[in-house]
């Protein structure tokens, strides 16, 4: 089970949790790892069992041991429960039961083919791997990750108002393979009016990737009609509310699962504020402004016991990776510190000016 853990965390992070699982032979031999690598490819069961099968192992007879309950639906991907029986796997040790309405129930299926299941083991690290997306699962809301590119002085913008571009290519690159495989992306109606952005997934060539995020504004006031967000695709969309839990509402009402907020400072201090950001990523330059927009815009934070602590988060690649000239930094909230919905009178208002 602990290498089924440390398997998990090379995946990331967002609409599906993070899934390790080792398949061990009847002498207890660790015969091959799998994970979840992302939305829309194989679960870390059918993973370590396609391993196998490309290396012409027989699983037949052997134990699998998988961080997560192994699903029983068929969404992008077939059921795990199918494949684990067809591998003629006898044996299943799962740490926590899958939540999800539509995934649970895999290890009922697995009774009724014959298969010996247990569950438990490594409960309490399997629901600490996963913490923010079970949070997000028992609130029916979208998985969030919150964008932030900024100077070393935490500036997103020079004082004339230019932003492009902070980040290096690098950088840039890597955002944009997160916006391949997210639901939606989510930016005020202030951004789009100072920065007009496209907020498409493009390629290194700057073609757009087959897969696109639904762009998603939040505010009271209209969108162009000439914005480039808009495009031609029909992927947009316009929330006519300034509350971060409203806007989440309405977008996994729309089936999105996994949402990055990019910006501007208001709204991503809103989302802070409020206590509705599972992930944070961080692309840190080298570079000094002395003035200009701040990448925060305050949080209701006066007094130094009360401000918002988080930690490294070494999944997908690490907590602190160098990408180019730039540092990378991913960071989840930290877990002994509670989170309250509820935002301060000041830090309410202050969220509702301008997006």
């Amino acid at each position: 089970m602990e290498a089924a853990l440390q398997a998990a965390l090379q995946g990331p992070r967002g609409a599906n949790p993070l899934v390790g699982a080792v398949v061990v032979s009847s002498d207890g031999r660790h015969v091959v790892t799998g994970f979840h690598r992302g939305a829309g490819t194989a679960h870390a069961e059918a993973d370590a069992i396609a391993q196998a099968r490309a290396a012409g192992m027989d699983l037949a007879g052997c134990t699998m041991v998988v961080t997560l309950e192994p699903c029983d639906h068929i969404g992008r991907t077939g059921p795990c429960t199918e494949a684990i029986i067809d591998a003629g796997i006898t044996d299943v040790i799962y740490a926590v039961d899958d939540p999800h309405g539509p995934a649970a129930g895999g290890a009922a299926t697995l009774r009724s083919a014959g298969v010996r299941v247990r569950s438990g083991l490594g409960a309490a690290e399997a629901l600490e791997l996963n913490r923010q997306w079970f949070e997000a699962v028992a609130a029916s809301r979208p998985f969030v990750t919150l964008h932030i590119a900024q100077t070393l002085d935490g500036r997103i913008a020079a004082e004339d108002g230019t932003s492009q571009w902070i980040s290096c290519t690098e950088s840039l690159a890597d955002n944009h393979s997160i916006r391949s495989r997210i639901d939606a992306i989510l930016v005020g109606t202030q951004t789009v009016l100072v920065d007009n952005p496209r907020l498409t997934a493009r390629d290194a060539e700057g073609a757009p990737a087959v897969k696109q995020p639904v762009r998603a504004v939040m505010g009271l006031r209209d969108i162009p009609a000439d914005a480039a967000i808009r495009g031609e695709d029909g992927l947009s969309v316009h929330l006519p509310t300034r509350e971060p839990a409203g806007a989440l509402s309405m977008l996994y009402a729309s089936g999105a699962r996994h949402v990055m907020v990019e910006g501007g400072s208001r709204i991503l201090s809103a989302f802070l504020t409020a206590g509705l950001v599972d992930e944070l990523i961080v692309y840190l330059a080298p570079t000094l402004l002395g003035s200009g927009t701040p990448s925060l815009n305050g949080l209701g934070i006066t007094s130094l016991p009360d401000a918002q602590q988080w930690e490294w988060d070494p999944s997908d690649g690490g907590a602190v990776r160098t990408l180019g000239r730039d540092l990378r930094l991913h960071l989840r909230p930290q877990r002994t510190v509670a989170r309250d919905p509820q935002p301060s009178r000041r830090s309410a208002e202050q969220a509702q000016e301008g997006y």
